[in-house]
């Protein structure tokens, strides 16, 4: 098993754990996101802009599921992005919720627990000084 380590830079500022990443299609240039990494998110979510760009159909999503929102509930689409790398672990077609957050949120959308249970994660907070996601991932 190979361990990484990842500092948030941003985190002794903001005291959120934002990290990087990037979905894309196959043949597209990548794009690049910054995530909100929630842990009580049950399923990553990305705006819907983006999903549409590198060719997912949100009309026909791969299922519907209700999703609290500042508006109330709201039945979101989930759809599969071609790949979605994120921590320095790329996923083929990778399900996600399709949903746009409001401009002030200043993040793209949130990398939920979906991503994070499939590895050993550890968190490291440091009284509030630093931030460090340590990652275990099979060889």
């Amino acid at each position: 098993m190979s361990t990484r380590h990842y500092r948030l830079p941003s985190f002794p500022q903001r005291k959120l754990l934002l990290v990087r990443a990037a979905i894309g299609s196959e043949k597209g240039i990548p794009i690049r996101l910054n995530l909100l990494l929630d842990t009580g998110a049950r399923y990553t979510l990305l705006p819907v802009e983006i999903v549409r760009a590198v060719g997912c159909e949100i009309h026909s999503p791969l299922r519907r599921i209700p999703v609290m929102t500042a508006q109330g509930v709201i039945q979101a689409p989930i759809v599969e992005v071609p790949w979605f790398h994120c921590l320095g672990q790329r996923i083929e077609r990778w399900p996600v919720i399709a949903h746009t957050l409001p401009p002030e949120s200043f993040v793209d959308g949130l990398l939920g627990m979906d991503f994070l249970t499939r590895f050993q994660v550890t968190i490291v907070l440091d009284q509030a000084r630093s931030a460090e996601i340590i990652l275990r991932v099979p060889d």
